[in-house]
């Protein structure tokens, strides 16, 4: 990380921007836990440490913030515009209730938001990483599947891009495409864009077994902490895939959830279209810092 601020440095300084010396506080959204200014990560191999990357971009130690990559997206939704979010149901807010937020991408990561007395005070999560649980048949031939592969399998291994390939693999054994044969395709994309273009049956359905899985898990933590001051939809599949979401199916796995399901779809759940949210958060908790 640090050799990237530095090359980074480097060519503002060749663009006439002189970056040392002049930032007051810098913030940095990372995939993993943040623990005594260390990032502990599932899917990253980097280690990043707050004093390193300090030192690296110019700032005191004290100044610079090693963020959860979901607290920054998090720290975004007070300062985003109305038009920076798709509402995909009629629920209504409750002034003040907790909010989550949960996004997939690479991984999944979910971030929760309370209430403090005069503000919104986010706090991270690494509930991507607890036990699968399948909601039927199909789900449960996934775990048993890929629990052959693997110690244990975590709702992340399904809800997260990798987890398209393996639905699909998995579900339908019996249709193979080229591109899975192919280094450094995006197997997510490929799948999503057939089951679009309606051009493969089997791409498809896996397409519609991950919305679910995915809308679980969002029930899931709906169910944790009752967010009805909201549930927030981030991360770069959800844009992907907006069709697919706005269709009713994510709404109404999120709120099957037997005597309480009545409750939980007046939840509202909203898109976060805005792709820079979690630069934006990470950059207005690095002003706070700047400014206490």
């Amino acid at each position: 990380m640090e050799s990237l601020l530095d090359d980074f440095r480097t060519q503002a300084q060749r663009k006439g921007l002189h970056l040392k010396g002049q930032l007051r506080a810098a913030g940095l959204g990372v995939a993993g836990t943040i623990v005594d200014g260390r990032t502990v990560s599932n899917n990253l191999p980097w280690i990043v440490e707050s004093n390193a990357v300090a030192g690296a971009v110019g700032v005191a130690p004290e100044r610079m913030l090693l963020l959860n990559d979901l607290v920054a997206a998090a720290s975004s939704l007070a300062h985003l515009q109305p038009s920076d979010l798709l509402q995909l149901n009629e629920g209504s807010a409750e002034p003040r209730a907790p909010k989550a937020l949960i996004a997939a991408g690479t991984g999944l990561g979910e971030a929760i938001l309370f209430w403090d007395g005069s503000g919104y005070r986010v706090s991270p999560s690494e509930a991507s990483l607890t036990d699968f649980a399948p909601r039927n048949d199909r789900e449960l031939l996934l775990l048993q599947s890929l629990r052959q592969r693997m110690p244990r399998v975590c709702t992340e291994e399904i809800v997260s891009g990798r987890g398209f390939r393996a639905i699909h693999q998995i579900i339908f054994p019996g249709v193979h495409h080229s591109f899975f044969d192919e280094p450094g395709v995006d197997h997510a994309a490929m799948i999503t864009q057939q089951a679009f273009a309606e051009s493969c049956p089997a791409c498809m359905e896996t397409l519609q077994i991950w919305t679910e899985a995915y809308a679980a898990e969002a029930g899931n933590m709906a169910l944790r902490i009752l967010p009805f001051g909201g549930v927030y939809i981030a991360g770069g599949i959800a844009l992907k895939i907006l069709p697919k979401l706005t269709q009713g199916s994510f709404v109404r796995v999120f709120s099957d959830r037997a005597k309480l399901s009545t409750q939980l779809a007046k939840i509202p759940i909203y898109v976060v279209l805005n792709e820079d949210a979690p630069v934006l958060g990470a950059a207005y908790e690095a002003l706070a810092l700047a400014r206490g």
